[in-house]
């Protein structure tokens, strides 16, 4: 064991939940009016409790167990065979779990943007099991566990897909499965109403922002000068995509918006996530630099274009922004072209089909949508009997 990587991993991973609990959840409630911003709260929390279950029961040993190049296998269920002494490379193996299973919880937490202000808890709850399970855990595998895509003996691909904290593994699969259950669900009836607490937005998206030191300089699993690069490389698409954001929203609005400028922070950092590990600075102001501009102007594609109410734009910030740092490795020589694309249109197959019957099969038992009055009311107090101010917007 090394200590020092040890203590790195074990920071990273408090900063990655931290992601999540409460910086997503913080800025995605700060997107919805008031009266619904408990449930955004409700939603984030819930999954992260029940994703942490199921990653101890099935979902790791699916995902970095000694399985075939399709799936680990149960041979890992509830950590079976391993304990303290167990290691993972020089980091403890119960450490690696824990890190892994805070990507486990942030990636279905981030498709709750896609459908607030209108869907069920009971489907949240039963979808977002059920699609870690049955999705993003074989893709894990596939890509970090050495299997079909991971460039191992067996896999498609002979040199791998190069992606090192999760352009296709997270952002990817949650970017499109937020589009399918947006679709699915339809619009809100009322979509004029703007964010109901901007502030927050900009605490929340700080929080993601340092936060995402430790989920790309932390996938290095070790303290060296590449995860300080990662960390670096990180922080500048951040601040590239912030500024190239609210410039382009100044050239076509007439103002720049604090929303705009945090949401291109997340774009930012989601477009140089899977890139983090290979590229350099000044690649890395190419990639947010970029990403600012086209994931704002896909936002304003798939509500105007496409007609589909994903209501915080996960799939123009988040897979839109994965795929592009995906894409950008090839156009800078970090791996192969055959290779990335090839393992998008794999992962975005199955994405699309595994996500379409898990929605059919759910909404079959539960409900996916509230009632009209509900959604009138707010989700806070119909669904959970609750409300967050004593005023609602």
């Amino acid at each position: 064991m090394n200590g020092a990587d040890t203590a790195w991993i074990i920071v990273a991973t408090a900063l990655v939940l931290f992601m999540t609990l409460p910086g997503l959840a913080l800025f995605y409630g700060g997107l919805v009016r008031a009266r619904n911003v408990l449930s955004v709260f409700m939603q984030c929390f819930g999954i992260a409790c029940l994703m942490s279950v199921l990653w101890l029961a099935f979902g790791y040993s699916i995902a970095f167990g000694d399985g075939n190049a399709y799936w680990g296998g149960l041979g890992k269920m509830f950590l079976n065979g391993v304990d303290e002494d167990t290691m993972s490379g020089n980091i403890p193996e119960v450490l690696f779990f824990a890190f892994q299973m805070t990507f486990a919880i942030i990636t279905p937490a981030l498709i709750v943007g896609a459908y607030v202000e209108r869907i069920g808890f009971a489907f949240v709850m039963t979808f977002s099991g059920l699609w870690m399970l049955i999705c993003y855990a074989p893709v894990a595998h596939w890509i970090w566990g050495g299997g079909l895509l991971a460039g191992a003996e067996w896999s498609l691909f002979a040199d791998g897909v190069n992606d090192f904290a999760g352009g296709i593994v997270v952002h990817q699969t949650a970017g499109l499965a937020a589009l399918i259950v947006a679709f699915f669900l339809g619009p809100r009836r009322d979509k004029g109403k703007p964010p109901h607490n901007p502030g927050m937005v900009m605490i929340g998206a700080a929080m993601l922002w340092v936060g995402w030191f430790g989920f790309n300089g932390g996938s290095e699993l070790a303290a060296n000068g590449s995860a300080a690069m990662a960390i670096t490389v990180t922080h500048l698409s951040a601040a590239t995509a912030s500024l190239t954001w609210i410039l382009w929203e100044r050239i076509r609005y007439g103002k720049s918006s604090l929303v705009g400028l945090v949401t291109g922070t997340i774009a930012g950092l989601a477009s140089i996530t899977p890139a983090s590990g290979s590229v350099g600075p000044v690649e890395a102001l190419i990639i947010g630099g970029v990403a600012g501009i086209m994931c704002q102007e896909l936002c304003s594609f798939v509500k105007n274009k496409l007609k589909i109410d994903d209501t915080l734009d996960v799939f123009a910030v988040h897979g839109i922004g994965g795929m592009f740092g995906i894409v950008m490795l090839a156009v800078f020589g970090h791996a192969s072209w055959t290779a990335q694309l090839g393992g998008l249109a794999v992962v975005g197959i199955w994405t699309l089909v595994t996500t379409v019957v898990i929605v059919f099969v759910v909404k079959a038992i539960f409900p996916i949508r509230v009632g009209e009055e509900d959604e009138y009311t707010g989700l806070d107090l119909t669904s959970h009997g609750e409300r967050a101010y004593d005023m609602t917007s």
